[in-house]
């Protein structure tokens, strides 16, 4: 996937800016830390992935490093997933 810069890599152009309740960050934190997740955002993007699985939306993602962590996998002819 080519990022805004014409390099290999995410191209992470949107941001969502979400509020949550002290227990729900408690929840996100705990799994954070039980995952070993470098970071909330890679934590909140593990989540949804797999919420996302659960409603039949099956996103992979195995093999990748943090750095180049995301939630959708880059089409196979080389386009972006948007």
């Amino acid at each position: 996937m080519k990022n805004v810069n014409g390099e290999n890599g995410l191209a992470r152009e949107e941001r969502l800016q979400i509020m949550l309740s002290p227990e729900e960050l408690k929840a996100v934190d705990n799994f954070r830390f039980q995952h070993r997740m470098p970071s909330r955002a890679a934590a909140i993007r593990e989540l949804l992935r797999h919420g996302l699985g659960s409603a039949g939306a099956v996103i992979e993602n195995a093999g990748l490093r943090s750095q180049d962590y995301g939630l959708l996998k880059p089409a196979r002819s080389g386009r972006s997933a948007r």
